[in-house]
């Protein structure tokens, strides 16, 4: 894996999960990393782990909700280190429910946190991101490749995430900036228990889902930092425009 010394990242949704994971590799790295999450505490305890990966890890903390704060996140980034190399769109919510039984309030809610936020963030970003030659990873979903039900809203705006990425990956490339997205399956972090999943029922998720993934197994939080990592590498110098599974091999499964 190579070091990133210097480049200067931003992780959304920094505050638990593939997020903190992801920028504890990126300081371990050595990049400059900017945590962004709209809980303090959380984002605090990232820090942490971010310092005790490496002590001598460049950091700022930038308390924000990515909906509403796209502009400010960017500008204090630029306004602290001086450019913006990487930006990882991870921050995102989920919902599940019947179409029969779900209202449009629900469709706003995590359109606007998983992908609106992601336009916002990617129109600030594009200009500093083209002076560095940078890249975008966007943290999407198996969800976004294939259809479940009682997910319809999630599923539907993880694939127009995907679409997303394939369509900003051709705007920017005249400019070498690569645009690219990680597509997790079943992962071992809250987000389901955040959903309103018991933590009994989120116990045999986990179990049931060994079957329903090629490898056995469900994945880890590092397992996704590590591929975000490669993707903004120089080893993956011409990739651009792809989703990466990070899926245990569940995209080629038909169980469900």
């Amino acid at each position: 894996m190579q070091r990133q010394p210097g480049k200067v990242v931003i992780v959304t949704g920094a505050s638990s999960g593939i997020g903190a994971t992801t920028a504890e590799a990126f300081a371990k790295h050595g990049a400059k990393v900017v945590l962004v999450g709209r809980n303090e505490a959380n984002l605090k305890a990232t820090e942490k782990a971010c310092k005790a990966a490496n002590n001598k890890a460049e950091l700022l903390l930038v308390i924000a909700d990515v909906t509403v704060d796209a502009e400010r996140i960017i500008k204090e980034t630029v306004a602290k280190f001086g450019k913006l190399d990487v930006l990882v769109n991870n921050a995102g919510i989920g919902a599940g429910g019947h179409i029969l039984d779900i209202d449009v309030d629900q469709f706003d809610t995590i359109f606007n946190t998983n992908l609106r936020s992601v336009f916002l963030l990617t129109k600030f970003a594009a200009p500093h991101l083209i002076k560095t030659q940078g890249n975008i990873v966007n943290v999407s979903s198996v969800a976004g490749l294939r259809a479940f039900s009682n997910l319809s809203v999630y599923c539907t705006v993880k694939a127009a995430l995907d679409q997303f990425t394939r369509c900003i990956a051709l705007d920017l490339a005249p400019h070498n900036v690569r645009v690219n997205a990680v597509n997790p399956a079943v992962i071992v972090t809250d987000f389901a228990i955040r959903m309103g999943m018991s933590k009994e029922d989120y116990a045999k998720f986990l179990e049931h889902n060994k079957t329903t993934h090629a490898l056995g197994r469900v994945g880890t939080t590092q397992e996704v930092a590590d591929a975000i990592i490669f993707l903004t590498n120089d080893t993956a110098s011409f990739i651009t425009g792809s989703n990466l599974p990070v899926d245990g091999g569940r995209t080629v499964m038909c169980p469900r």
